[in-house]
């Protein structure tokens, strides 16, 4: 982005959306359903960029011992979705419009990850001491509070920055949802471990073609 001139500290909406940013209206009046998963990978500048990238470094820390490197990627890519799911169902407009976000950034599969690794870390079954999972554990809530509060502060201060409260929402629900059905499995062989997995994954995958269709049809029905 930055080669092809645009601003390192402060992108245009039209740039984002040039580079694959999501927005509502594109996505649910133009079709450009594929804007879920761009946007997880375009940033709002590099301090955007910095910021997200050293949460995901140390949430990744926890996650790829669990989940696995493939399935720590997947687990990004799902919860990245659901966020920006929410986000356009909240949001629905295209550019100008009265409910228009352009939303950009991994932060919604960040919490997404942090909500999975809050499931996870309760359980009993993994080869670490329990005051040690407690620690873990308190750690990656607190984080997830914390951004909670002051993506809620920055709500209150007049400012060009939108947090986009409903991909962080979106991501940390659906972290916690995917978590769930891994618990039992946790600690236990690879192999069984695995076919959870994938069974959590594919489970997920297929609830959230039939949200899209849902947030889909319900648009055009307003319309």
């Amino acid at each position: 982005m930055a080669f092809s001139g645009v601003s390192t500290t402060s992108p245009t909406a039209l740039q984002l959306l040039n580079w694959g940013a999501d927005n509502g209206g594109y996505v649910l009046q133009n079709g450009q359903w594929w804007r879920l998963v761009s946007s997880t990978f375009v940033h709002v500048g590099v301090i955007h960029l910095a910021t997200n990238m050293w949460c995901l470094w140390n949430l990744g820390l926890l996650g790829e011992p669990l989940l696995g490197p493939v399935g720590t990627v997947i687990v990004y890519l799902l919860t990245g979705v659901a966020g920006n799911l929410l986000s356009i169902a909240m949001n629905p407009d295209l550019p100008g419009g009265p409910n228009s976000v352009v939303g950009a950034g991994a932060s919604g599969a960040i919490f997404g990850l942090a909500g999975v690794l809050i499931v996870l870390l309760k359980s009993k079954l993994l080869p670490v001491p329990e005051f040690e999972l407690k620690r873990l554990r308190r750690s990656v809530i607190y984080f997830a509070v914390l951004n909670f509060v002051l993506g809620g502060a920055t709500m209150l201060v007049p400012s060009v920055i939108r947090i986009d409260q409903m991909a962080h929402l979106g991501g940390f629900l659906s972290g916690l949802a995917l978590g769930v059905p891994l618990v039992p499995r946790i600690g236990s062989v690879r192999e069984d471990f695995t076919r959870r997995q994938w069974i959590a994954f594919v489970g997920m995958g297929f609830f959230l073609a039939l949200l899209a269709y849902g947030i889909f049809s319900f648009h055009r029905s307003q319309t």
